[in-house]
């Protein structure tokens, strides 16, 4: 995994050092912090991923604009108890937030997903009945699972710049901030229970420190049933009207000096500097809307071929490949209800991508992105002639040039990674025997014992929820896809002129490496005897050869390329920046911590179609299918519907379900507190409507909408379908409208 992320390092560390020096300060203001004028049209200051501590300035002005009535300093502050201090980074993927003074979490359901799975069984299943702890001794402890604040926002752009000239060479400028950002977070001020780490920004124009605290006993409190948490499962993910209950409740547990400590009965709930109220008032169109969270990755500044190249090449690849292993495994789940446990958490994965690249596709073709891309660059070439900037003429060129040239190389990249590192689980089985091999041949006896153990321990989860006889179809389908449609001259001989289907009952049939009995066998004794059983197995044969080529061939060509991307891509950003000084830039998301806002607003996806901004129990009884296991309704949940027992969580005679706002959102918002205006907890942010997941590549205010559950579902489901008002109590309520 640390190869494949590699590209990412190269990303954030190559960079023109002695230029951003002179910039970085100038860049941090124009891009962030400058003032604009009054703005009619509320779409021009919508969209964008803004760092807390930098809101002063423009960010504030447009959040007035849109109705807010906090002051930047009830976001951020250092000194004082802020919104910040509610925020946590959930298991280093979703994001979730405080909502009691006891330290009860809240996120969402497919967040806390696999946690939920863990503590399942057939005789035993809170996937499908839920979980509630009426007390904290019911509670579950989660080995592994993390809760991380932000204690701290610095920008250390100096410090990692020192020393770094334009003189020297991409190696040694890496190297060398490399160095200055472990000087930084040695020198870091910071407590002895306090972590640090640093994170690039603006395509490495900027630098930031951010010092965080690390909870590790954090512990299931309750959890809907799947047909409340994710009811319309993949068919409905992604899509509008949307009627999911997507929310878990955790609690963070902390040592007696209110410390991060890992687990212990002794750990008392933890104390926040802050938590969330939750107002009960509801909300109206064009309402304001904050979101708080830790959004993943996205790529805004692309250019229109790097774009094109996505939505046309390697898009259309990846959701041919996750289409036909989800067609394979679906159909064993729906047959059996003990392999629909084991893959209840890997489909839906699979199934979450697929779709979203899908959406991605269409909605960059819908809002014709690409051209609107190509009449900014035209008007960018204008002006680099027209000012006769010297060293921007060449970067649109050169970014075709590339793209041109990387196009096989990472088709056949996201064909390694989407079949053999993530698809055929027999096939990620050998890439870890092949890691420990090569681990061997580097490293010798001491490298290779060390790193069996890390091995044998990620195998022991990884069969837990594994069938050979549903990884077997998969394997056959995905490989022969594989021979079939990538690019040949990155393509390993073995899958030249083979019959897939032999090959797939030869493996399965022989291998020890689709059992944990048969790889623990295989895996035991002397790093020489390991390694002479592992090259006789069959299926470690053939994946061996597919790491091989991936190793040799395929990275190390992509890397090459990349790199120059990259360096195109920095001048390119620093270039946008300077040529249209009065545009809004904001950094792309780094699952670092990021403010959006927005506001309550329905849309209109194609002529003659409207979606309003709320939906209601009423339609999750339309929806209502019996014993279907994406639209089923609990009996209780329906019995609550027809009696209209809402509880004071209801709104003239309805219960609100789900709400859409304009926020920018993307992987790693999910669980993210939507706040109103006066930072009172409203909604559980949770997905993107189908339309609107190209925002990672282009926002558009028309057409990007947000998914949320409203809070007063979540309140609904814990008070009267669960009967777990020991929750109710510990939450500060209010009515800031009444």
């Amino acid at each position: 995994m640390k190869y494949i992320k590699l590209y990412l390092i190269v990303a954030l560390l190559t960079i023109s050092c002695k230029t951003m020096q002179e910039t970085t300060k100038e860049t941090a203001q124009v891009v962030q912090n400058v003032a604009t004028p009054v703005v009619q049209d509320t779409r021009d200051i919508q969209g964008g991923m803004w760092i807390p501590s930098l809101l002063e300035g423009m960010n504030a002005d447009e959040m007035a604009q849109l109705g807010m009535k906090m002051s930047v300093k009830d976001i951020y502050d250092v000194n004082n108890s802020s919104l910040k201090d509610a925020i946590a980074h959930f298991g280093g993927g979703c994001t979730s937030e405080i909502i009691s003074p006891n330290g009860l979490l809240l996120t969402n359901h497919h967040c806390g997903y696999g946690v939920i799975q863990s503590h399942s069984s057939v005789e035993n299943d809170y996937l499908k009945d839920g979980f509630w702890a009426m007390n904290y001794t019911e509670e579950l402890p989660n080995e592994s699972l993390t809760a991380t604040f932000i204690k701290r926002i610095d920008d250390v752009t100096t410090q990692v710049f020192e020393g770094v000239t334009d003189e020297m060479d991409e190696a040694s400028k890496m190297k060398l901030i490399n160095q200055n950002i472990l000087k930084v977070n040695k020198a870091a001020q910071k407590e002895d229970w306090q972590d640090s780490y640093v994170r690039s920004f603006f395509k490495g124009n900027q630098y930031l420190l951010f010092v965080t605290e690390v909870f590790k006993d954090v512990r299931l409190v309750g959890a809907p049933p799947t047909a409340i948490g994710k009811f319309g499962a993949d068919t409905d993910n992604w899509m509008w009207p949307r009627h999911t209950g997507d929310f878990s409740l955790f609690r963070v547990y902390a040592d007696a000096n209110n410390r991060p400590a890992a687990y212990s009965k002794d750990n008392k709930p933890y104390n926040p500097n802050h938590y969330l109220p939750i107002s009960l008032d509801g909300v109206e169109e064009n309402d304001f809307t904050l979101v708080f969270g830790f959004p993943g990755r996205t790529n805004e500044y692309l250019p229109a071929v790097g774009v094109d190249q996505i939505v046309n090449v390697l898009n259309p690849a990846k959701i041919e490949i996750r289409e036909n292993a989800l067609k394979i495994v679906d159909s064993y789940m729906r047959k059996d209800d003990a392999i629909k446990i084991k893959y209840a958490s890997k489909f839906a994965s699979i199934a979450n991508y697929w779709k979203k690249w899908i959406g991605e596709s269409q909605g960059i073709k819908q809002t014709n992105a690409i051209a609107k891309k190509q009449e900014l660059e035209k008007e960018f070439s204008k002006i680099v002639e027209a000012k006769d900037l010297v060293g921007y003429k060449t970067l649109l060129s050169d970014f075709e040039k590339l793209y041109t040239e990387i196009e096989s190389v990472s088709l056949a990249r996201d064909y390694w990674i989407e079949i053999a590192y993530r698809n055929v689980e027999l096939l990620g089985t050998t890439f870890n025997a092949y890691q420990l091999e090569q681990i061997f041949l580097r490293g010798g006896e001491a490298a290779f014992e060390n790193r069996r153990d890390a091995v044998l321990n990620s195998l022991e989860g990884k069969f837990k929820n594994y069938s050979a006889e549903v990884d077997k179809p998969v394997f056959e389908k995905l490989v022969k896809l594989y021979a079939d449609k990538s690019p040949k001259e990155f393509l390993p001989s073995n899958m030249v002129d083979v019959n897939f289907t032999e090959l797939a009952n030869q493996i399965y049939a022989t291998s020890k490496l689709t059992s944990l009995e048969g790889a623990t066998e295989l895996l035991t004794g002397s790093a020489e005897e390991v390694i002479k059983r592992l090259n006789e197995d069959k299926a470690y044969q053939f994946g061996k050869e597919l790491h091989t080529v991936f190793y040799t061939k395929i990275e190390p060509k992509f890397q090459e390329l990349n790199l120059q991307i990259v360096a195109v891509q920095k001048q390119y950003m620093k270039a946008l920046m300077e040529v249209f000084p009065n545009e809004r830039f904001y950094p792309d998301a780094n699952s670092t911590l990021r403010v959006n806002y927005g506001m309550v607003q329905g849309y209109e996806p194609k002529d003659g179609v409207y979606y309003t901004t709320q939906t209601f129990l009423k339609g999750v009884m339309e929806k209502y299918v019996p014993g279907d296991y994406e639209f089923d309704v609990p009996q209780k949940l329906q019995d609550l519907y027809n009696s209209k027992d809402y509880g004071q969580y209801g709104e003239n005679g309805k219960m609100p379900v789900n709400i859409l706002s304009t926020n920018h959102m993307t992987g790693g918002n999910s669980g993210s507190p939507v706040v109103d205006a006066d930072g009172n907890l409203i909604g559980l942010a949770f997905d993107t409507t189908w339309e609107g997941t190209m925002s990672d590549l282009y926002f558009d205010a028309d057409i990007v909408r947000s998914i949320m559950v409203d809070i007063r579902y979540v309140l609904f489901i814990i008070d009267k379908y669960a009967g777990a008002k020991n929750l109710i109590e510990e939450m500060t309520i209010v009515h800031p409208k009444k």
